[in-house]
């Protein structure tokens, strides 16, 4: 039985995903799990999780045999990602090369963890772990709920103004069929959010998402934008659209705006 959830929280969007692994033809994998019908067999299942256990360590986090079953279950459903939508309010090019895009992305729910641990990489890596669980089967419909692209990780900026804060809040929005009365979850740290449509400024990166390249990415957006004071200097959010064991994925930052109207 499904229950509708009506709880709302003033929180920021976020993100998360277990980081690149060299070396490993995970994208090949995939296609072989996606594309066969059969169950996986022991092997398969073996090999998958081999892979997400190496790119585990690669931010220092631990993945259990347990999340065997969730790994499968994302990896046979990756054709299926639901894309976000979004109004575009301008899009700004230079020698005919888009460099940011504003947006506005709807209200909507939102299923979130908020994790604080020692680094960076293991806080998102253990919120998303929470969430693939949920997403596969620990939910009150018991079933797979499936997945919208992108999903998003909130950087909160130290008061030094450099230094990213640990606790970080990972998120992805509820498919379109389960907005109108959206699953809750039994694990205690999965939120059920509703968040007022959010209005922010866009920009494509390609590769890795650690705290090092965002820091980065934050720098050379701002040369690209220029100073705008509407637009916040204590709040990114990391956008990621592709698997994480794509070495050169498709990721975007996103400056927010102080108001949203």
């Amino acid at each position: 039985m499904l229950v509708c959830s009506r709880s709302k929280v003033t929180s920021v969007m976020a993100l998360i995903s277990l980081e690149d692994l060299d070396g490993l033809d995970e994208d090949q994998l995939d296609d072989d799990i996606t594309h066969n019908p059969e169950p996986m067999d022991e092997e398969d299942s073996d090999r998958l999780l081999t892979h997400w256990q190496a790119v585990g360590r690669t931010h220092h986090v631990s993945v259990p045999p347990e999340m065997t079953g969730p790994i499968q279950e994302m990896t046979r459903n990756r054709q299926q990602r639901e894309p976000l939508p979004y109004a575009l309010i301008s899009r700004h090019e230079k020698m005919g090369e888009v460099r940011y895009e504003e947006r506005v992305y709807p209200a909507g729910y939102w299923a979130c963890v908020s994790r604080s641990e020692g680094l960076y990489e293991q806080s998102i890596s253990n919120g998303f772990m929470n969430l693939m669980r949920f997403i596969c089967k620990e939910n009150s419909s018991g079933v797979y709920l499936g997945m919208t692209v992108p999903v998003l990780s909130d950087v909160k900026i130290a008061s030094d103004g450099v230094s990213f804060l640990k606790e970080v809040e990972t998120c992805f929005f509820l498919p379109a069929a389960l907005q109108s009365c959206p699953p809750h979850s039994p694990q205690s740290d999965v939120a059920i959010v509703h968040r007022q449509p959010i209005r922010i400024v866009a920009s494509t990166f390609y590769g890795t998402t650690t705290e090092e390249t965002i820091g980065r990415q934050i720098g050379l957006m701002w040369e690209q934008v220029g100073p705008d004071a509407a637009l916040r200097t204590d709040r990114y959010i990391v956008a990621v659209y592709e698997n994480p064991g794509i070495p050169q994925r498709r990721n975007e930052l996103w400056f927010l705006r102080h108001h949203q109207s």
